[in-house]
C-alpha cells in the first residue's frame, strides 16, 4: 500500500508500508521526532497528541493508536511543525513559556498539540479539550491559563494551509496503492462491499480505537486490513422532519454535535465519552459492531428504538438494533456482512442517559442506564429503558418496563417498579463495581429520571448538605 500525506507541512509518500505500523511509531523510529511521546499507547494518556487535518477540519488524535493508512490525504502536525517554517513561535507554545505552562515535560508536547488543536477550531472549552491529557502531576493551572491566553491569538498561516492540502484532489484507485489484494483501502461503500464479500475474514478498521490495542496491546496480526476511512458515504448524517440516520464512519464528535438539538441527555453523555482525540476517531459503527457490554452508546440507541442497517454485497437489511447483541461476543452479523449505519424515528425527547464511572471525564462506564418514558395524562404509555455494564449485552429492562406502563406516573409507581431491576439483570462483580453496587445505582437512576421529570434539579458534580 502506498499513501501520501503532509506532515509539518512537507509532502510524504511512502510505499509498501506495514497496514498495523502506528504514527506514533513510525514518527520516533523513522523520522526522529521524539517530541511525541509514548506514554500508555492505547490512547488513554494523550502523551503521544498530534493534530491531524483533513476535509472535517483540525482534529486531536492519539497516534499510539493511529495506522499510517489512516492518514493518506490529511495533514498532520507534531509538536516539532507546531511552530512555523521560520522558527515562530505558535500562540500557543508563547503562551505556555510565559505562563509556565509546564509538568515535568513529558506530557506537555501532548497538551501543546491538543491546544494548538482546539485554537486553530475556535474551542474555548479549555476543560473539555484537554480531558484527554490526563497529566496533572503539576502546572494545569498555568495550562489553563496559557490556552485562554493564546484564545485572541489568530490562527497562524502554516496552520490554516494544511486545509488546502487536505482538500486537494488525492490520487485514489492504483495510484493509491489500492490492488487486487490487502491491505485494501477502498473509497467507498460500494467498493468496501465488494472487498469484504470477498475478503469476509479481513479485519475492518475505522478509528481504531478498538482494534489499534490489538496490535500494541495484544501484538495480533490483523492480515488481511480493510481500512474504511476513505468510504465519505459512510461519513453521512442525515436528520429530517422524521429521521435522523448517522452513517458507520461518523465519528463521536460529529454525532454528539448532531444530537445537541434532539436529545441533549444523549449528547452531554457522549462529551464524558473517553476524550476529544477518542471521540475524533471513534465512530458509532465501531462502537456498535465490536458488542462490547459497556459500549455507551448502544443503551441510549436501543432506548430510542434505533434501527441497525447492515449490509453485505449489494443485499441490504435493517434490524432492531437490540436484536444485533445475541450474546457476550456474539452478534448477529454474518462473515462478510458491515454495519453500513443506525437511524432512529424523530420523537419528543424524553431521553436521558446516565453515566456513571469512577472518573467522571473519559472513564469507561461501570454502569450507563438510559431512561425513555413517556407519560400521557399523568399515566406511563410507553417505556424503554437500556442499560450497558448489567449484563453480557446492551439489555432492556423489559420488567421494570412492564412495572411501569399503564400505571400513573408517581413516586409510588417508581418505588414498586425497583425490585423488577433484579429480574431484569444478574450483574457481575468486577474491578468497576460490584455486582450489588450496579443493581442499586440502577434503581437510582430510574428515581434520578423520575425526579428530573418533575424538575428537581440533580448536578452530580456538586455535593450539599
Amino acid at each position: 500500500m502506498n499513501i501520501t500525506f503532509l506532515l509539518n507541512g512537507e509532502t510524504v509518500e511512502l510505499a509498501d508500508i506495514d497496514p498495523t505500523a502506528t504514527l506514533l511509531d513510525w514518527l520516533r523510529e523513522d523520522r526522529g521526532l521524539t517530541g511525541t511521546k509514548e506514554g500508555c499507547n492505547e490512547g488513554d494518556c494523550g502523551a503521544c497528541t498530534v493534530m491531524v487535518t483533513d476535509v472535517d477540519g483540525h482534529k486531536a488524535l492519539n497516534s499510539c493508536i493511529l495506522f499510517l493508512p489512516q492518514l493518506h490525504g490529511k495533514a498532520v502536525r507534531t509538536v516539532e511543525g507546531a511552530r512555523g517554517p521560520n522558527g515562530e513561535a505558535h500562540p500557543v507554545q508563547q503562551a505556555m513559556v510565559d505562563l509556565h505552562g509546564s509538568q515535568c515535560g513529558f506530557c506537555t508536547p501532548g497538551f501543546v498539540m491538543s491546544m494548538v488543536a482546539s485554537h486553530a477550531n475556535g474551542a474555548t472549552d479549555h476543560d473539555t479539550q484537554l480531558a484527554g491529557n490526563l497529566c496533572r502531576c503539576t502546572g494545569y493551572a498555568p495550562i489553563i491559563r496559557a490556552a485562554k491566553t493564546a484564545e485572541a491569538e489568530p490562527t497562524p498561516k502554516w496552520i490554516t494551509d494544511d486545509r488546502s492540502f487536505s482538500c486537494s484532489q488525492i490520487p485514489r484507485g492504483e495510484a493509491a496503492g489500492q490492488r487486487a489484494e490487502p491491505p485494501f483501502l477502498p473509497n467507498s461503500a460500494d467498493e468496501l462491499a465488494s472487498l469484504f464479500a470477498e475478503h469476509p475474514s479481513a479485519t475492518l478498521v475505522a478509528g481504531a480505537t478498538d482494534v489499534g490495542l490489538w496490535v500494541t496491546k495484544q501484538l495480533r496480526d490483523l492480515d488481511p486490513v480493510i481500512f474504511l476511512n476513505r468510504c465519505d458515504d459512510l461519513k453521512e448524517i442525515t436528520i429530517t422532519d422524521t429521521e435522523a440516520r448517522f452513517g458507520a464512519m461518523v465519528d463521536m464528535n460529529r454525532m454528539g454535535e448532531a444530537l445537541a438539538d434532539l436529545h441533549p441527555s444523549y449528547a452531554e453523555m457522549i462529551r464524558r465519552y473517553a476524550s476529544v482525540q477518542v471521540r475524533h476517531a471513534a465512530t458509532v459503527g465501531g462502537n456498535i459492531a465490536n458488542g462490547s457490554p459497556i459500549g455507551d452508546n448502544p443503551p441510549a440507541l436501543i432506548a430510542l428504538d434505533a434501527t441497525l442497517h447492515l449490509r453485505k454485497g449489494d443485499a441490504r437489511r435493517s434490524i432492531p438494533l437490540e436484536e444485533f447483541f445475541i450474546d457476550y461476543g456474539k452478534q448477529d452479523r454474518a462473515p462478510g456482512e458491515f454495519v453500513e449505519a443506525v437511524s432512529f424515528l424523530r420523537q419528543p425527547d424524553r431521553l436521558k442517559a446516565y453515566k456513571l464511572s469512577k472518573r467522571f471525564d473519559q472513564d469507561i462506564s461501570a454502569v450507563c442506564g438510559c431512561f425513555n418514558v413517556t407519560v400521557s395524562d399523568g399515566t406511563v404509555t410507553q417505556a424503554r429503558i437500556a442499560f450497558g455494564g448489567m449484563a453480557g449485552i446492551p439489555k432492556r429492562a423489559t420488567h421494570v418496563e412492564a412495572a411501569l406502563i399503564g400505571k400513573p406516573w408517581t413516586r409510588e409507581t417508581v418505588a414498586a417498579a425497583l425490585p423488577y431491576f433484579a429480574e431484569d439483570y444478574s450483574p457481575l462483580t468486577d474491578m468497576r463495581a460490584s455486582a450489588i453496587y450496579r443493581l442499586e445505582t440502577a434503581k437510582a437512576m430510574l428515581e434520578r429520571y423520575f425526579l428530573e421529570d418533575q424538575g428537581e434539579i440533580t448536578n452530580v458534580l456538586e455535593v450539599s448538605a
